[in-house]
């Protein structure tokens, strides 16, 4: 008898239908895409792109982009762990599709045992109490995974961007459509960055903002090949924004699957009273929505409502939007070989 679902590794000549599948599944995700996984083997991680393929339908169901990393950059084979980001995905709603589910962990599980990985983290990207997210944590334990520390943003805020733009503008707070209004006012311009000076520009720009607000930030050239990888896709846009020929802040936002991701933000210590940043996340806000985003994802809040939080002053920029807090589920995780995991825990640095 024949099998009706293979699991496939994707091929580059396929990466065209890999985004296209991706974008077009409800919980698609830019962590999901083709250009992340080429992004992240930048740094050192080795992206595995596996589809399940339906041979009754001719056609993929699932899908899922792993991440594959090894202590000390031995080869895979010695042993790695795997990490899914914001993914799979596929549909896991439908009661009907539970067989689709369990099929697909259980090809994925064999696959990566022969590939040498030592567990698998499932990153999971649906709203907490949503009935997806119901599911799909009631299916993860079911199938023994445990919970385990979040690598991505376990809170976030987004922002509905269906309504019109007058609509938008009187949802947020007050003083924000005013800066947004003083900021142009005042002669702040908004534009796309289109060389790599202007990438180059905006990391000065970021080193100064991680000093000042005391986080860290990766390395120029992981910058300039996310801008090099996704922009000419029309997968995100680095906004700038210059008054009087100086560049005062600018924002890298990623769009997949109908949602703008509002990724990495800097800005200078100079002119802040024109207000730079509220023009840039509304002029990038309005690109969204124009290029068909149903949401834009303002990425990452504190953990708790603690004004005492590191990261405080970035919350209550991002509460001002009119949009809504949203929890994930967590990070999942299913061990092959547990001896092994208590090393990768010590070693293997986090994307």
């Amino acid at each position: 008898m024949s099998r009706q679902y293979l699991l496939r590794p994707v091929p580059f000549e396929q990466r065209h239908q890999w985004d296209a599948f991706i974008s077009a599944s409800p919980s698609g995700h830019l962590l999901q895409s083709w250009g992340w996984g080429e992004l992240k083997e930048s740094a050192s991680w080795h992206p595995l792109r596996l589809a399940l393929w339906d041979t009754q339908r001719e056609q993929i169901v699932a899908a899922a982009q792993v991440l594959r990393r090894t202590p000390a950059h031995l080869p895979l084979a010695f042993g790695h762990l795997a990490y899914l980001p914001k993914g799979p995905v596929l549909e896991w709603s439908n009661p009907d599709d539970a067989h689709v589910v369990q099929t697909f962990f259980s090809e994925l599980h064999s696959h990566l045992r022969k590939q040498g990985a030592h567990a698998l983290q499932v990153e999971l990207a649906h709203e907490v109490d949503s009935q997806e997210s119901n599911m799909l944590v009631h299916s993860l334990a079911a199938m023994h995974f445990q919970q385990v520390q979040v690598i991505q943003p376990g809170r976030t805020i987004l922002l509905d961007l269906t309504p019109g733009e007058e609509t938008l503008l009187a949802n947020m707070k007050e003083k924000w459509r005013y800066n947004i209004r003083l900021a142009g006012r005042k002669g702040v311009q908004v534009r796309l960055a289109e060389t790599v000076e202007d990438v180059h520009n905006w990391y000065r720009l970021l080193q100064s903002t991680s000093t000042r607000d005391r986080f860290g930030v990766h390395t120029l050239e992981y910058y300039l090949c996310a801008w090099q990888i996704f922009a000419p896709r029309n997968q995100a846009r680095l906004f700038l924004a210059d008054y009087n020929g100086q560049l005062l802040a600018g924002i890298f936002v990623g769009l997949m699957s109908k949602q703008a991701i509002y990724l990495y933000g800097a800005s200078s210590n100079e002119q802040r009273q024109l207000m730079p940043n509220y023009l840039l996340q509304w002029e990038a806000i309005c690109w969204a929505k124009q290029a068909g985003a149903a949401t834009y994802d303002f990425w990452g809040i504190p953990e708790t409502d603690d004004q005492g939080e590191a990261m405080a002053g970035v919350y209550r920029f991002k509460s001002g939007w009119g949009g809504r807090i949203v929890r994930f589920p967590g990070n999942y995780e299913y061990i092959y070989r547990p001896l092994a995991m208590r090393l990768v825990r010590k070693v293997v640095l986090r994307p």
